[in-house]
């Protein structure tokens, strides 16, 4: 039930998401020089790897020359790459993933293989199942790369903090896996993004009415 689930989700997702995914890929085009899409090797189902897909976001060298992680405001980030990722546009090409059975709509997100490597124990029990789109810490750190802007040794804060955090949250999703719990963290995280643009627009609106407001003078 859950692959015919995903594939009926996929499908509707790239039918009725089609005109999006279009302007999101002219965009990427026409912003910055490299291709439209970004591939990357995750670790799949039994460890098997994968490409996953995504829109690209950052310059065309980028993941070649600064590692593995976002950190904060990267300089790397192109114009068109900061609003998709804030909008969660660029994760969007994984429903191809999802498609070709490489991925889930709902399931632990997929890590690349270096941090699998650290912690495969717990990974023999977490890649049972296909990775997903979206999972509880996709919920928790959902601003990862701005979290991890704020630590003075990023790649050590990721890899004794938050990936111990992720894999325990990962667990706990195959503890408690079911078709209504799926709808629920997908239901969630289609309001994150809603609450998260919403808060992006107010703040956009308080900044820009500072900006024009008359300044005190003694």
């Amino acid at each position: 039930m859950k692959r015919m689930f995903d594939v009926v989700i996929a499908l509707l997702g790239l039918v009725l998401l089609s005109p999006l995914l279009l302007l999101a890929a002219l965009l990427t085009k026409l912003d910055s020089k490299g291709p439209i899409f970004f591939r990357q090797e995750r670790m799949g189902r039994r460890f098997r790897p994968f490409f996953i897909y995504k829109f690209r976001t950052m310059t065309q060298h980028a993941p070649a020359t600064d590692g593995l992680l976002t950190v904060g405001e990267d300089s790397r980030i192109t114009r068109v790459g900061g609003f998709l990722r804030k909008t969660k546009i660029d994760e969007l090409p994984q429903l191809l993933n999802v498609l070709k059975g490489e991925m889930t709509v709902v399931g632990p997100r997929p890590e690349v293989r270096q941090f699998v490597e650290l912690f495969r124990a717990d990974y023999e029990e977490i890649l049972k199942i296909r990775p997903g789109i979206t999972d509880l810490a996709s919920l928790k750190y959902r601003d990862e790369a701005t979290l991890l802007g704020r630590s003075t040794n990023p790649a050590e804060e990721y890899v004794t903090k938050i990936l111990p955090d992720k894999i325990r949250l990962g667990k706990e999703y195959i503890r408690n896996s079911s078709f209504f719990f799926d709808l629920t963290l997908i239901l969630k995280t289609l309001r994150k993004l809603v609450e998260g643009r919403i808060h992006d627009v107010v703040s956009r609106r308080v900044d820009h009415s500072e900006d024009h407001s008359p300044s005190m003078r003694g």
